[in-house]
């Protein structure tokens, strides 16, 4: 890779929370929708996301932050609905990886996956 290039792969916390945001869903029944599920499933997979999936994160993490104050959120006996699709988005590595790589992609388009999910530093915008 060279520099002008980023990688648009989850780092390995954000997968495993994913996968157990999963595991969890599997044995509890509740938690995420199947749009979080693919989500979990291309985090779990280490896949290349594309900007607007990214910037899809970034939304979901600040439109579910108050599921957080849910009873049950992070008791892994009983954990709460919110508390399995949160980390279905890779949780709070997840969020904190989406916000840092929104900085990065900024409003830039897709890229085509021939690219192997790498993209030119040239395509991004910058906001500043």
């Amino acid at each position: 890779m060279s520099e002008d290039e980023i990688d648009l792969r989850c780092p390995q916390t954000v997968a495993d929370n994913a996968a157990k945001g999963l595991r969890l869903r599997k044995q509890f029944g509740r938690g995420g929708t199947d749009i979080g599920v693919a989500r979990a499933t291309e985090l779990k997979e280490r896949r290349n996301l594309s900007p607007s999936a990214i910037r899809r994160m970034v939304s979901y993490f600040a439109r579910h932050e108050v599921d957080k104050r849910g009873k049950n959120y992070g008791n892994e006996e009983n954990p709460s609905a919110g508390y399995i699709a949160w980390l279905l988005w890779g949780g709070d590595e997840g969020r904190a990886w989406a916000l840092e790589m929104k900085k990065k992609v900024g409003n830039a388009p897709d890229i085509s996956a021939a690219s192997g999910g790498l993209a030119s530093w040239n395509c991004f915008t910058k906001n500043l």
